[in-house]
Parts: C-alpha cells; structure tokens; sequence
C-alpha cells in the first residue's frame, strides 16, 4: 500500500451523525459539508444523507460515525 492510498486503499471515508436506525443492520448517517456559492460568495451549508451497514447493530441516533464506500451489493 502507498502512502497516498492511505489506511482505506484510496476509497472515500465521510463522516456524519447517524439520524436514523429503525432498520435491521441499517443505519442513516446524516453528512453535512459547507460550500461557497460562486457568484454571491455566502455560505450555504448542504446535506447528504446515506445508508450505511450496521451488522452488529451497534450504531444509535446522534453517534458520530465514519462509513468508507464499497462495491454495490444486490
């Protein structure tokens, strides 16, 4: 592994709050980023919500979470 892959082998790590987990082994992490629009330089802040794999289930509402992307499983 090279250094720029780093500790997940170049694959995307967010982190976010989980804001839902009434799903079995599912969880809804919540990722909020801050942008500058390109015109009026304000602040807008965006939010991006993502289902992530929980299979212990040990995941709760509001923890702070990290999920790294995967192949797609169907």
């Amino acid at each position: 592994m090279t250094a720029q892959q780093g500790l997940y082998g170049g694959r995307k790590v967010r982190e976010g709050t989980v804001v839902s987990d009434k799903m079995e082994k599912t969880v809804v992490v919540s990722i909020q980023s801050n942008i500058r629009h390109p015109l009026y330089r304000k602040t807008i802040r965006r939010e991006r919500k993502f289902m992530a794999h929980d299979e212990h289930e040990t995941a709760k509402m509001g923890d702070v979470v990290r999920i790294v992307e995967a192949a797609a499983v169907s």
